[in-house]
């Protein structure tokens, strides 16, 4: 993959895509800075980093991306020396109807989904033109598609996706590619934090075996193979691309 040796900031590192996808960086020999703000499971994850690969370096940085992004570029730019690629994973999601939820809610999703990317692009894009690097963005099949309940989530990701097609326009004449991902359900404990119980989870996941065309949620690993692909040399000729991972889900309509 030609990543060996590359300098990797990875957000959301202390739980589910943004765990894996640190992990796969560094079986490739990658240099990961890992950004959370939960310092067990942050320290979980640089446990798992090293453990796939005790050859490469791990930097953990507790930090939340809607304040902090300058100080999570700068940090491992300071501690690793440069910087190639950046995963832009941090996410956070709630539900209501528009009747019902309020402007804060609106406003917190779109700070950390929205907001926090732009920040993290504007500091990192310098040190990324010279190392003519490149930009994965985690969006969502909820960019792609409409669903009823999850407007402020959908909205973000939706907004997140057209980011990525101009900030990839912007760096294409500096080398630096810009993509996303765009994942179905992945078996995370993103809807636990919304809320759900061990039991409508489990529900949940059954019905989901309908609404994916492969009849079954992902794995989170299935997610950071492919953005590990996206910021590999083995995708040399792609930007300004919306990646589905969501087993076909993006491509089903309603009978």
């Amino acid at each position: 993959m030609s990543l060996a040796g590359k300098v990797v900031i990875v957000t959301g590192a202390s739980s589910g895509i943004g765990a894996a996808t640190a992990v796969e960086f560094a079986k490739q020999g990658a240099k990961v800075a890992l950004v959370g703000r939960n310092e067990t499971n942050l320290k979980e994850s640089e446990e798992a980093c090293k453990k796939a690969n005790n050859k490469v370096e791990i930097f953990a940085i507790i930090a939340d991306v809607t304040v902090d992004a300058e100080r999570i570029v700068k940090e491992t730019v300071d501690k690793l020396g440069q910087l190639d690629v950046l995963v832009n994973n941090a996410g956070i999601a709630d539900t209501g109807h528009i009747l019902d939820i309020e402007v804060e809610q609106f406003d917190r999703i779109l700070n950390t989904n929205l907001r926090a990317v732009f920040l993290l692009t504007k500091y990192a894009a310098p040190h990324l033109i010279k190392t003519q690097g490149n930009i994965v963005n985690v969006s969502s099949v909820a960019g792609l598609r409409s669903f009823p309940g999850i407007s402020s989530y959908c909205t973000s990701k939706a907004a997140l996706d057209q980011f990525t097609r101009c900030i990839a326009l912007d760096l294409a004449p500096h080398k630096v590619r810009v993509n996303a991902v765009n994942p179905g359900v992945i078996i995370t404990d993103i809807h636990k934090r919304m809320g759900m119980t061990e039991e409508q989870y489990a529900k949940y996941l059954e019905d989901c075996k309908a609404t994916h065309a492969l009849g079954r949620v992902g794995e989170a690993k299935e997610v950071a193979d492919s953005i590990v692909f996206l910021a590999s040399d083995k995708s040399s000729f792609i930007t300004g691309a919306t990646l589905p991972i969501d087993g076909g889900r993006h491509a089903m309509c309603p009978r």
